[in-house]
């Protein structure tokens, strides 16, 4: 059985939906966020390339919903070695949000399980929510009942920031910090690191303590001593 997470410190500390940057995603983030507070909100199903925020909205809304005192379940099935037996273990849970469905497509059995889960979700009013790299009519699905039940759930298309959003918002958590990252700092920054923003947070909490520590502006060679 896959254990329900109702604690909020076994979460991501930056999974939330404060610290989710929306751009041009603003109507997907309120859609998940009234799935997260309302039993009779619609189902979703959320779809876009990686880097495009869909972890980040499922573990956000678990979060959430588990703080209201709802009871939350959160498969990350490209995780999960056994999908089939994973999803069936799933007991219970008012929210219930599955990740990277594309991991299960043509896994005869694993779709199976979640045709079924889908059924009896519906039969206990329990919310789901998806998200997957692209709609559910193009995910590979060899189960025609499953492509169809996942086709009945919103769809909502996520975009990935563009890199001036991803600096603005680079920008503004540092300045949080009292760090000062000027256009010649962020392009060299740019130029050499992943732009994931998770990731650009975590340099972010090493520039941080670095630059507390040395007592230094964070300037390009600064970064780059870091960096090695």
């Amino acid at each position: 059985m896959i254990p329900q997470l109702p604690l909020a410190l076994r979460w991501p500390r930056r999974q939330r939906f404060e610290h989710f940057h929306a751009g041009a995603n603003a109507a997907a983030l309120a859609a998940v966020e009234r799935l997260a507070r309302e039993a009779a909100a619609p189902w979703l199903y959320l779809h876009g390339p990686a880097g495009s925020g869909k972890s980040h909205l499922l573990m956000a809304a678990c979060q959430a919903a588990g703080d209201a005192g709802r009871s939350v379940q959160y498969l990350p099935l490209a995780k999960l070695a056994d999908h089939a037996a994973a999803i069936r273990g799933v007991a219970g849970g008012a929210l219930l949000a599955l990740d990277d469905l594309g991991a299960i497509a043509g896994i005869r059995e694993a779709e199976h399980a979640l045709f079924d889960l889908y059924n009896r979700a519906k039969a206990e009013d329990a919310a789901l929510l998806f998200a997957a790299e692209t709609t559910p009519a193009r995910l590979g699905l060899g189960l025609p009942d499953l492509r169809s039940r996942l086709g009945a759930c919103t769809q909502l298309a996520l975009r990935p920031l563009d890199d001036a959003e991803r600096r603005d918002v680079l920008k503004a958590q540092a300045a949080l910090r009292g760090i000062e990252l000027d256009e010649g700092v962020l392009d060299w920054l740019f130029a050499r690191h992943t732009r994931d923003l998770g990731a650009l947070f975590d340099l972010l909490d090493r520039l941080d303590q670095a630059s507390l520590a040395a007592q230094r502006r964070v300037t390009i060679p600064f970064l780059r001593e870091l960096l090695k």
